[in-house]
């Protein structure tokens, strides 16, 4: 999980790579769920919260500019 405080110092060019790269995850992680081969369910709600914290703090940032 990552920390508000940690993304909060991040360029929004930045951010929109880590969106990128945890939308990549949580796609892998939907894939393995619907094999049957999650392992670790707890780290779905995770990630989609982690994408819900970017995408705020992405939206401040544009409306601030």
């Amino acid at each position: 999980m990552t920390k508000i405080a940690d993304l909060r110092g991040q360029t929004p060019d930045q951010l929109s790579d880590e969106l990128l790269k945890l939308k990549k995850e949580q796609f892998n992680l939907r894939f393995q769920a619907a094999t049957g081969q999650l392992e670790k369910t707890h780290r779905v709600s995770e990630v989609r919260k982690d994408i819900a914290r970017i995408s705020t703090l992405l939206r401040e940032k544009r409306s601030a500019v």
